[in-house]
């Protein structure tokens, strides 16, 4: 049996549709989401200097096939509690070249796409994620599972995501580009890493792989009848019943191994987040408020000293505390500036946190 259904109609002519127009829209999206220069030292600000020359070395090079992108800077981004997690951090030029490339996808398999995925679709946010999960649990779907995909990024087969991407495209071009960026590498320290598995988190053409190959899952669970939310590789399960879970975490763990995957054993949990489970807790006596995070927000279900049952969500507090440590350097570079600029630059944070 196929992973992958191929479509009856598959999108041919797609190196036709790169024109110097959508170079130039996807340098500005590159240059909106700001970030670091690759191992070529080439940042956004240079890349721009000669914007015309650059921008039409780059559509000659998609369009004949002779585009080849640099491996990609690592990069750690501390995730608290001692743990980093790898970036891989593309040259601007790479950049540019894999949003032409999602600008390109993404019309043919946004439609395709689950209406349980929020992660990284236009129109799409977290918080839609999160009230989704809410609806669930009013519904009556009390008993949660919180998954985890293990190394989802990092351990994703690339034969597994050129099917799912040829099962649409058909432009022999555009899968070879696809797959020279999974093969890119990773400079470390001086030292080159090839990279035979999985799609580095940093790339700008990422998000929609690991969309386009979960969708597949998506539209499993929904022929099983599971109720879920999913952002990226990030996802909870809502049940009727603590034994429909059970049997469904077995489930879950077959079908993932088709892709290769494994859900991570220790983030995995099946909780039963509802008023009946909170009430045997409490006669039990036991006072605990029953929690699972998901998307940066703890949620809260359990009854309170007062009596009351609640179910609610709030930020976690150390959301900040992280990105504010993974920002230490930037910070330090911050603290002989002017007074006035340091305020500007701690406020975007506190903004952009509390704001979320």
């Amino acid at each position: 049996m196929e992973l992958f259904v191929p479509a009856k109609i598959k999108a041919h002519s797609l190196t036709g549709r790169i024109t110097f127009r959508l170079l130039d829209d996807s340098f500005r999206a590159v240059r909106r989401n700001r970030g670091a220069a690759g191992i070529d030292r080439v940042s956004i600000k240079m890349f721009e200097a000669n914007l015309f020359e650059n921008l039409c070395s780059v559509m000659a090079d998609l369009k004949d096939g002779s585009f080849e992108p640099k491996p990609l800077r690592r990069h750690y981004l501390d995730k608290g509690n001692g743990k980093l997690r790898p970036l891989g951090i593309p040259a601007v030029r790479d950049r540019v070249a894999q949003e032409v490339l999602r600008r390109l996808l993404t019309p043919i398999f946004e439609p395709l796409f689950h209406d349980a995925s929020y992660g990284f679709r236009p129109g799409r946010n977290c918080h839609m994620a999160l009230t989704q999960v809410l609806k669930h649990h009013e519904a009556g779907y009390q008993v949660v599972v919180d998954a985890d995909i293990h190394g989802f990024f990092d351990n994703l087969l690339h034969r597994i995501i050129m099917q799912a991407v040829a099962a649409q495209v058909a432009d022999g071009n555009i899968l070879n580009l696809i797959e020279k960026f999974l093969r890119a590498g990773v400079m470390e320290n001086g030292v080159f890493k090839p990279t035979t598995v999985g799609t580095p988190q940093g790339g700008v053409i990422s998000p929609l792989l690991a969309n386009i190959v979960l969708n597949h899952l998506d539209w499993q669970l929904q022929e099983r009848g599971y109720r879920f939310v999913r952002y990226a590789d990030d996802f909870v399960m809502g049940f009727e019943k603590a034994a429909d879970a059970r049997r469904m975490l077995v489930d879950l763990k077959d079908r993932l191994a088709k892709f290769g995957l494994a859900l991570h054993e220790d983030k995995t949990r099946l909780i039963e987040f509802g008023r009946l489970p909170a009430l045997r807790r409490q006669q039990r006596g036991e006072r605990r408020l029953e929690t699972f995070a998901f998307l940066g927000f703890t949620h809260y279900c359990g009854w309170t000293r007062d009596g009351r049952f609640i179910v609610k969500h709030k930020t976690q507090s150390k959301r900040l505390t992280r990105k504010l440590t993974a920002l230490r350097q930037e910070a330090w570079r911050h603290m002989h500036a002017p007074m006035a600029e340091q305020q500007r630059w701690y406020a975007s944070i506190l903004r952009g946190h509390y704001g979320y």
